[in-house]
This record gives structure tokens, C-alpha cells and sequence, in this order.
């Protein structure tokens, strides 16, 4: 495997990044990931931009697009593959052992590698963490992904695949790398950014195809909704079958498989929308 590292295509084995890096020593950094088809990024304008305002939030210089471009169509020749995740990462850089930065620049680098096709649908759980709507990085995707480390990891000792999150006032807000949408009546409804969740570039895009209304939503509409899916770059839309103990039987249900269905069409037929 080849990555990208500040510059250049490396071997994995000599590409290194120093220990000293702030995205290391204290999770100063921002991330997309990007689903490939083929060689070919999805939606990489729509995450190029998110990761702009990520940066922004954090202080970093704005990334330069052209690079990353470069850097993305660079990989994706030297490791070809039919379904892949492309992780673009980009971190204060080399400074000191404090929270305050160095003067080296930010680090990029960005890798790829094999993934599959999601099951049509999924287990979840709710874990009793929340999400903080008020924080100073709500909304930001960053390297500090701990606290997702965790509740996924709950998750899976449950035979889930993914753990959603209340915010602090008990509404409904995301999973650890999802956006969460129910069904309501035969309407889709899903969390407002302003809940605390990440604006996912997948979510957008369901939204903007499916109609789906952004509705402040109480934590526990997940034991009466309909049907309950997830978005996310390598998910998709997938639907959930099961919610902590409650079972929904027959999912994907009827409208939960016409988004599927419209995303899998739209997003077939232009890969930068």
C-alpha cells in the first residue's frame, strides 16, 4: 500500500509522521472519510469543503483543495480496489508537549483502504453518554474520536454495529460515525444540527433526495418511530432492524427502502453532487 504524506506518495512501512505531531499528542486534528467506487471519490467536493470548516473551528489554515486532490487521485492510482474508504487527515502538525501549537504546519496525509457493501440493515443500541450541543467543537469532525471508541465498542459487545447518542437535554442527536432518521406517520424526520450532531455529508444528501424534515426529536421516539435508518459515507442509507431490545420486523420498511432506493440512484448517477 502507498499513502500520501506532506508531498508525496510513501510505502506504507516509511511513511511516518513524528510522535511530537499535535494530531497524536493531544487530538488536534480533522478528518473526512470518502467512499470510492471504482478509483473514484464520492461526493469528495461536499467533504473537501466540511473539512474547510472543520479546520476553521480548530484554528488550522485552511487546507489547500488542489493538493488534497492530488493527493486523493494519487492514491486511489497507486492502490486500486472496487469499494474503498479514503481517509483524508489533517492534523496541527509537529509541536511542542503542551496544547499550544509549533510553527512546522499542519500534517496531511491521506490513505486507502479495502471495505464492502454494508448488510441492508443493522442492529443499535443507545448508550447512556451524551452529546454536548454547546461545546466549543459541536458539530466538528476531529481526530478525538475516544469517545466514539467507546460506545462502539459497547455496541458491539451488544451485536450492534453502531450506539447512538441524546444530547444533554434528551433529545435525539447521532451515532458514533452516523446520522440517525425515523419515520413518523410515513414522514422522515431526522435530528437538526443544532441538536449536536456532525452536518454528515450522507445526511445532506438524504435530506436534500428524500424530503427528509430536520425535527427536534426526543431520545425515546426511537421505541415508537416506524422505521429507524442510518446515514453514512460507507453505510449509505441503511435501515435498523432492532433498537437496544425492540425488534422492528419486516425492515427495511416501505418508506425506509424507497430511500434506499433513491439514494442508490442519485448517487449513481453523479459521483460529486
Amino acid at each position: 500500500m502507498r499513502i500520501w504524506l506532506d508531498g508525496g506518495l510513501r510505502d506504507l512501512e516509511a511513511a511516518r509522521v513524528s510522535v511530537l505531531d499535535h494530531g497524536l499528542t493531544v487530538g488536534d486534528g480533522v478528518f473526512e472519510t470518502v467512499k470510492t467506487v471504482q478509483g473514484e471519490p464520492f461526493a469528495l467536493t461536499r467533504h473537501l469543503d466540511r473539512l474547510t470548516r472543520s479546520a476553521r473551528a480548530l484554528g488550522l489554515p485552511d487546507p489547500d483543495h488542489d493538493e488534497v486532490r492530488r493527493a486523493c487521485a494519487a492514491v486511489l492510482e497507486a492502490n486500486p480496489m472496487p469499494l474503498g474508504r479514503l481517509r483524508i487527515t489533517y492534523t496541527g502538525g509537529h509541536g511542542p508537549l503542551g496544547v499550544g501549537r509549533g510553527e512546522h504546519g499542519p500534517t496531511l496525509v491521506v490513505a486507502v483502504g479495502e471495505t464492502a457493501r454494508r448488510p441492508g440493515s443493522t442492529a443499535v443500541i443507545t448508550v447512556p453518554w451524551t452529546r454536548n450541543e454547546r461545546g466549543a467543537l459541536t458539530g466538528v469532525k476531529t481526530t478525538s474520536y475516544a469517545e466514539n471508541v467507546v460506545a462502539l465498542a459497547r455496541a458491539h459487545e451488544q451485536g450492534a454495529s453502531e450506539a447512538l447518542f441524546g444530547n444533554t437535554v434528551g433529545r435525539l442527536c447521532e451515532g458514533t460515525g452516523s446520522n440517525v432518521f425515523v419515520v413518523l406517520d410515513g414522514e422522515i424526520h431526522t435530528p437538526p444540527v443544532a441538536s449536536g450532531c456532525l452536518p454528515g455529508v450522507t445526511r445532506a444528501l438524504a435530506v436534500e433526495w428524500t424530503g427528509a424534515q430536520e425535527t427536534d426529536l426526543p431520545l425515546d421516539v426511537l421505541r415508537v418511530a416506524d422505521e429507524v435508518f442510518l446515514t453514512s459515507t460507507l453505510r449509505d442509507v441503511q435501515a435498523v432492524h432492532r433498537v437496544d431490545d425492540r425488534q422492528l420486523s419486516g425492515a427495511p420498511g416501505p418508506v425506509t427502502a424507497e430511500a434506499m432506493r433513491v439514494f442508490d440512484e442519485r448517487s449513481g448517477q453523479d459521483l460529486d453532487p
